[in-house]
């Protein structure tokens, strides 16, 4: 009986693929696994963006808060603020 499986190759640097691999052996998986993990984990911009209209609905209909585009906007600054904190720590 003939198998065929849906894997692709994806190409990144021997860098890349030894950290891979120690991250992979650290959790007891595989690098195949640990990718998949990783992609089905981090959603993508469109899912983000549907999450942030779920979470502003929730928010004016039980709170009665209305999120302002210049909150959204202050706040994703906050955010490249930390991220840049942690990278260059």
């Amino acid at each position: 009986m003939l198998v065929v499986t849906d894997d692709t190759s994806i190409k990144v640097s021997r860098q890349t693929r030894e950290r891979l691999a120690r991250l992979a052996a650290e959790r007891n998986t595989t690098v195949k696994d640990l990718v998949e993990q990783l992609a089905a984990a981090t959603p993508t911009a469109a899912e983000l963006a549907e999450r942030e209209k779920r979470a502003r609905a929730v928010l004016a209909e039980f709170f009665g808060v209305e999120v302002t585009e210049a909150e959204l906007a202050a706040s994703a600054r906050l955010r490249e603020i930390i991220a840049g904190r942690k990278t260059a720590a």
